[in-house]
């Protein structure tokens, strides 16, 4: 399926240096997908050296040039719609349906840079001696090497590609093991849009063999990353050998606060579809139910309801509603923190094994947990599965303090009809981002990203090209 694509440098496809690929596997069918190029430190040099060449070209483009190539990806990006889904589904699990939003994603996010492009404003300050001025100017960064999760292969690439090309940086990109699929399609349709040689570089394969080069490597200047804050750690640490610029978005365990206000019909049907939305592997997915004492035992029957009714199946399916988890070694991790969880004292309410009737595909049954302590593993590791967790509080301050107790900071949520509860938990939630009544944050105009140790910096609004521009001040002085 990789066959006529490959590595992509100066603006061409090629095999990796040695020859070598390694396979990937349809989560769905466990059956082979393809093999795609095994990329080493040759080929991360040959990639850094095509990146030195193309920034050289690409930061003098004005900004207005810039934004038609933007433009014109986006479009093609849109009209290849189904294509880039289909990969979606095939090599991550996820139904269509949630393929062809993330593709919409990822149009939006080269269409918006494509005018924050035009907007890179810079000042003019008085200065303090006669005949002076303060110029402050936003200038590229240089070459950044994108790395990418495998759960939203499309927008997650887009979120880092579109600013770094809106800014007029070159980009050396490494997805996910998992999905070089659908990374390829993106980058084709750079290619096709006319982004000029060595602007746009992609290396696939294993990190252990490639992000060494690029992490060492004086020229790359910046690194984005989305993964785990185990391998955020490590980048930190990498990057800081050379001091590179770092923007990371990491793990979280978005707590959901249920008061006793709301509407729990409504309440569950608003979160049943996001919760189990892409198998639960979503980084803001919500993982912790505190849920009020008065309410909880009609929202664990409610949700549990929602949870059964799900079809599971074939991401290909069009009536396929819930899709395999991306990989056994998830599958598995899944099954085990189910178990312990209710080794730990929990009650399954539903769900909590592989599904009958599905015996190929990496499947697991949406579950609901309930009487889940807060010492219990699963409400202090993140499941990334379609596991729900269901806990109790009966002051709305407990409440708060237990959503804050983790190292995570990515997003919370809220839900209920005191405005004085709103407005207090947003102020108090120690978080990136709080949704009250609401779940969704993953709009281009908006800035993506979390706090403590689920990473810094942000993707999207007027905020997310900031990360890939270096401030220049000069102080000029008539003589």
């Amino acid at each position: 399926m990789y066959e006529e694509y490959g590595l992509y440098i100066d603006g061409g496809w090629r095999p990796a240096i040695s020859g070598d690929t390694y396979p990937t596997i349809n989560p769905a069918t466990e059956e082979p997908i393809g093999n795609a190029p095994a990329a080493e430190a040759a080929d991360a040099e040959a990639a850094i050296a095509s990146a030195t060449r193309g920034l050289a070209v690409w930061r003098a483009t004005h900004p207005f040039e810039r934004a038609k190539v933007l433009r014109k990806i986006a479009a093609l990006i849109g009209e290849r719609t189904e294509a880039i889904a289909r990969m979606i589904a095939i090599e991550v699990g996820k139904p269509l349906a949630q393929a062809r939003r993330e593709v919409g994603g990822s149009v939006e996010q080269f269409e918006w840079y494509a005018e924050e492009a035009k907007r890179i404003y810079g000042e003019i300050l008085p200065s303090r001696t006669p005949d002076g001025k303060i110029v402050v100017e936003y200038q590229p960064v240089g070459i950044v090497a994108t790395y990418t999760a495998w759960n939203f292969p499309a927008v997650l690439l887009a979120r880092k590609l579109a600013p770094a090309l809106a800014a007029g940086c070159s980009a050396i990109c490494r997805p996910a093991d998992e999905t070089p699929g659908t990374a390829m399609l993106l980058v084709q349709c750079c290619h096709d849009a006319g982004v000029p040689a060595g602007v746009v570089n992609l290396l696939t394969g294993k990190p252990a063999d490639i992000s060494p080069t690029l992490m060492a490597s004086p020229e790359v200047r910046k690194i984005s990353l989305t993964g785990s804050t185990r391998v955020g750690r490590e980048v930190l640490a990498a990057a800081a050998q050379t001091v590179k610029r770092v923007s990371m978005e990491l793990g979280g365990h978005s707590p959901v606060i249920v008061d006793d206000t709301v509407d729990i019909d409504q309440v569950v049907d608003t979160i049943v579809p996001v919760k189990f939305g892409n198998s639960g592997q979503i980084c803001v997915s919500p993982t912790r139910f505190y849920v009020h004492e008065s309410k909880e035992a009609a929202f664990a029957k409610r949700f549990a309801d929602g949870a059964k009714s799900l079809k599971l199946g074939n991401p290909l399916d069009a009536a396929t509603q819930m899709g395999p988890m991306a990989t056994k070694k998830r599958r598995d991790e899944i099954e085990a923190l189910a178990e312990r969880t209710k080794s730990e004292g929990a009650e399954t309410v539903t769900g909590g094994h592989r599904p009958s009737g599905l015996n190929r595909g990496y499947y697991f049954e949406p579950t609901v947990f309930r009487h889940v302590a807060d010492g219990a593993t699963i409400m202090n590791h993140e499941p990334f599965g379609p596991l729900v967790p269901i806990t109790t509080y009966r002051d709305f301050d407990e409440a708060i303090e237990r959503a804050n107790s983790l190292e995570y900071g990515l997003a919370a949520y809220v839900f209920t009809k005191s405005q004085k509860r709103a407005q207090e938990a947003s102020a108090r939630l120690e978080s990136g981002m709080v949704g009250i009544n609401v779940l969704n944050f993953s709009g281009a105009d908006a800035p993506f990203g979390g706090i403590k140790q689920s990473g810094f910096g942000r993707e999207g609004g007027s905020q997310g090209i900031k990360d890939y521009l270096n401030i220049k001040l000069t102080h000029q002085v008539s003589v």
